[in-house]
């Protein structure tokens, strides 16, 4: 569901994937690359798109490159897997952000500033505001924060997890569910792809 003509472009053009450019250019040996040539040393070293398309969900762009089916073309033998492909599409667009891992995910990082804002409270506390015969308690407060985070970590590993399960199973069903259709003539898929990410225009 990924277009590579578009990810080629992109990492070309945008400034968002410099990084990766800078990657197919040193294994290209070559300071200046084409789409094309992009597209070659992706195929050569598949980690590339795995990060192209991680740069994508951590700023919260879609990976996925299709547009939804129109269903008013569509006889009605189609459009019951059409809806279907559609009603999926939603979904992993939903979810796709679970596809992060998810230490590198904004919700680890958003635990850990609140910890740290919490530690530094702490100290505030204790030391500027002269509060040393409740350092107990007031530690004991602080540990009692970590315990809630960790333990909120743990619950949002598992999300992560979970809905990473369901995002594969639901990404390889709609796949195949387009290709059934492709296969019956109701929908082309090159029609479906979509080209430039509003975002970046």
């Amino acid at each position: 569901m990924i277009n590579l003509n578009r990810v080629a472009h992109e990492i070309k053009t945008v400034g968002l994937y410099d990084l990766i450019l800078q990657d197919v250019c040193k294994i290209s040996s070559n300071t200046k690359v084409n789409e094309k040539k992009i597209l070659e040393v992706m195929e050569e070293n598949p980690q590339l798109l795995k990060e192209y398309m991680q740069t994508n969900v951590e700023y919260n762009l879609s990976n996925i490159h299709l547009r939804d089916i129109n269903l008013n073309d569509l006889k009605d033998d189609c459009k019951f897997k059409a809806k279907t492909v559609n009603k999926n599409l939603s979904h992993l667009r939903k979810i796709e952000k679970y596809t992060l891992d998810f230490e590198q995910s904004s919700t680890l990082v958003i635990i850990f500033s609140i910890e740290f804002f919490v530690l530094f409270s702490v100290q505030y506390f204790i030391v500027l505001l002269d509060l040393k015969e409740w350092q107990l308690w007031i530690y004991g407060l602080f540990a009692s924060s970590v315990f809630f985070a960790w333990l909120y970590a743990r619950k949002q590993r598992k999300l992560y997890a979970t809905n990473k399960k369901i995002y594969d199973e639901k990404y390889n069903d709609t796949l195949n569910l387009i290709h059934e259709l492709e296969d019956t003539h109701c929908i082309t898929k090159n029609e479906l792809l979509i080209d430039k990410c509003e975002e970046h225009v």
